[in-house]
């Protein structure tokens, strides 16, 4: 099972995004005027890398469930701003591994292999600051919707299937010099997998979040 190190893994996220927000907070309040890591800047680009850790699928009796295991993550998000600190991002990323069964006292049991291609687009509220030592730091909150898109195979045998996934965002933006920053995020993908697409069966699994740690470069344009 997946539950307790994802819930372990997402707790320590949002510590870190909490903390840096409050050293934002109390840098901004040290500084007369705040600055953005985006002034005059139309559009964004972040190449970035992770991990990715999935939610259960499908909780059943005894403490038997399925998810797919933890893996790297690797994509791309676009940004483009409409206001000082609003933009409208879209993002691509794919993910490959093992659809695996928990089954108490045996652990986690390989049943397939899939590949995830995930795309989305949303909004991003950014929240600039200049710190004291003069770097500026700009923590940020996203929310959108988008699709998981999953390529499952199993010896000779293959089948896709597509799910809706809304998304949440928390990260924060650290500037390296004119246009150039590096940035971290945690991004709770939050849907549900479609047995009957994969399956064609008529079974509803249920709501599972499942969360992208990453860090990247982001360029300014």
């Amino acid at each position: 099972m997946h539950t307790p190190s994802f819930f372990l893994v997402t707790m320590r996220a949002g510590a870190l995004v909490a903390a840096l927000s409050m050293a934002a907070a109390a840098s901004a309040h040290a500084q007369s005027r705040a600055t953005s890591l985006t002034t005059g800047k139309a559009f964004d680009l972040t190449p970035y890398a992770g991990y990715m850790v999935f939610g259960d699928y499908i909780k059943g009796p005894l403490g038997t469930s399925l998810s797919n295991a933890p893996a790297p993550v690797y994509g791309a998000q676009l940004g483009m701003h409409l206001a000082p600190n609003v933009s409208i991002v879209g993002n691509v990323a794919t993910t490959s591994s093992d659809i695996k069964a928990g089954i108490p006292f045996l652990g986690g049991l390989s049943v397939a292999h899939s590949t995830l291609l995930l795309y989305d687009a949303g909004l991003q509220l950014d929240i600039p600051v200049t710190t004291m030592g003069g770097t500026s730091l700009s923590p940020f909150i996203q929310a959108g919707a988008g699709a998981i898109r999953y390529d499952i195979s199993q010896s000779l045998v293959s089948t896709k299937a597509t799910n809706f996934a809304a998304n949440v965002g928390l990260g924060a933006d650290v500037a390296l010099g004119n246009g150039i920053g590096v940035r971290v995020m945690a991004k709770d993908y939050i849907g549900k997998f479609d047995f009957k697409d994969a399956t064609n069966l008529d079974f509803t699994g249920q709501t599972a979040h499942s969360v992208a740690f990453s860090a990247g470069l982001r360029l300014s344009f």
